[in-house]
């Protein structure tokens, strides 16, 4: 299968569009963003990388020229290594990620990108002889380590990160201040907040809700585009963020702790069938 086919997107104005894997249909599959600039072109979070998403993007006529030959610069933006936003980093020649994630993501770590990929996920193989048990995120070394208040330039627009821990230690936001928009990977989306993965931590998750509400009380968020399911506004994030934190108490924190234990026996298991 080729990439063209792997990947379908849709335009959504002023140099927005979204990407989506076409033929894995799961409640895990993430939303890419590719946000055009005048200087050079972001990619956030790159999917499995079971195709080439820079291959997608070349033949469905989404990168720019740049003023002269070849495109504009390309890079892609991890909001964290989760395995289903991760994987295609193998694609890209540059790549950010925030710090604390950086190792991981050196390493190949499948524990930290919490890798658990089924066959029935996956409705079409991308290649003969696929098969999900032996799908891994492999190394990847960043180009760039992210901080909070760092600013990636791409000529008209800026995108600021937003180190927002709790469903992961290095998870981010991206802030576009200007157009009042927020890349939320999974730090928020509309659904079911997951905090019970490894190095997910509920007082971080608190705080960092705590944050999106001051976004949307300061006026600087109209529109959410998250890692997850569909884009909504001001006032659903403001709901998503405070019902996190109403719910957050001792009874959450100990059913979490419960489903984290088991979830990281899960994934000890998994990754080394996985690695023999």
């Amino acid at each position: 299968m080729s990439a063209l086919e792997w990947f379908a997107h849709k335009p959504l104005g002023d140099g927005i569009f979204w990407i989506q894997e076409r033929f894995y249909e799961s409640s895990n599959r993430a939303n890419i963003w590719l946000v055009r600039g005048s200087q050079r072109d972001v990619v956030i979070d790159a999917g499995l990388g079971l195709r080439s998403l820079p291959d997608y993007l070349r033949a469905a006529g989404l990168l720019a020229p740049a003023d002269g030959a070849g495109p504009r610069p390309l890079i892609a933006v991890a909001t964290h290594v989760h395995f289903d936003h991760s994987g295609g980093l193998q694609h890209f020649e540059e790549v950010a990620v925030h710090s604390a994630e950086a190792a991981a993501l050196l390493r190949g770590d499948n524990y930290e990108a919490v890798t658990w990929l089924s066959e029935r996920e996956v409705s079409r193989q991308p290649r003969p002889g696929w098969r999900a048990r032996q799908f891994r995120v492999p190394p990847v070394r960043p180009t760039r380590l992210l901080q909070e208040g760092d600013v990636i330039s791409l000529g008209d627009r800026q995108l600021t990160v937003m180190h927002m821990p709790g469903h992961s230690r290095g998870s981010i936001c991206l802030h576009d201040k200007d157009r009042k928009i927020l890349f939320s990977g999974d730090v928020v989306y509309d659904g079911s907040l997951i905090d019970w993965l490894p190095y997910s931590r509920i007082s971080d998750y608190v705080a960092s809700c705590r944050r999106l509400m001051e976004l949307v009380d300061r006026g600087l968020v109209e529109k959410v585009l998250p890692g997850h399911f569909n884009i909504f506004g001001a006032e659903r994030l403001y709901w998503l963020a405070s019902n996190y934190i109403s719910q957050a108490g001792v009874c959450h924190k100990v059913s979490t702790c419960a489903m984290k234990s088991i979830a990281s026996i899960v994934l000890h298991i998994t990754n080394s069938r996985s690695a023999s």
